[in-house]
């Protein structure tokens, strides 16, 4: 009788061990098909953002073209306005050009860092669906603009978006490239964790340059990992 207890006893362990094991192989297969599909998503869009480039450095360089021939005919006040127009922000040059879209969210820019493998595309507006598809911009002037833009990821402790940011170490370096072509190098100068409410990072003072900051939670989800890196 004890012997038959004790033999239930034990299949009862092992089934629930069993389920468990399942369980946890479901949700570490689930969270590899995630990675391996937010990877794959932004490869595919690799074509249109470098065709997006392509196209509006064409556009700009036809509507300097245009403005050269036309600028002796037109007031100065004109010829200033589409100057400015030409050259202004990560908007299209021509105007007729839509902003690229990834997955339903404007993309203005891509961030790259080596050495823990990153390479996201920066959405420009905040929502928590969006930081669900990519990483984005929350403050700041914009990619590649004087003075300090934050951008946020999540920390899904699977590899993706900002999951490593706590590997990375000062000297290391980050490439935003914007709606532009250009690409400019930064380099970490301080990394730090604080508290959730705590958000002086983002009015930081760059001294003049360009300037990011990117901030994600800690492994726990009880505090902010914060990486501030320069222009070189």
């Amino acid at each position: 009788m004890l012997n038959s207890k004790y033999s239930k006893v034990l299949t009862v362990i092992l089934v629930i061990a069993i389920i468990a094991i399942i369980v946890l192989l479901a949700f570490v297969g689930i969270d590899l098909y995630k990675a391996h599909k937010t990877n794959s998503d932004v490869d595919d869009f690799q074509d249109e953002f470098e065709s997006f480039i392509g196209d509006n450095n064409n556009n700009t360089q036809d509507n300097n073209e245009n403005n050269e021939t036309i600028e002796p005919n037109l007031p100065e006040n004109v010829t200033n306005t589409i100057t400015n127009e030409n050259s202004g922000g990560n908007s299209s040059s021509s105007g007729s050009n839509k902003l690229p879209s990834y997955k339903g969210f404007t993309v203005i820019g891509r961030i790259e860092i080596p050495k823990i493998n990153v390479k996201y595309y920066l959405l420009e507006e905040y929502s928590p669906k969006a930081l669900e598809t990519s990483v984005v911009v929350i403050y700041g002037p914009g990619p590649n603009q004087v003075g300090n833009t934050v951008i946020a990821g999540h920390n899904f402790r699977n590899g993706t978006f900002f999951s490593n940011n706590k590997k990375l170490t000062d000297g290391d370096k980050i490439y935003i490239t914007d709606l532009q072509g250009k690409k400019v190098t930064y380099e970490v100068i301080r990394h730090y964790i604080t508290d959730e409410n705590d958000f002086s990072y983002a009015v930081r003072d760059t001294g003049g340059k360009r300037g990011i900051s990117l901030t994600t939670c800690t492994d726990d989800s009880k505090n902010r990992l914060i990486i501030w890196a320069d222009e070189v």
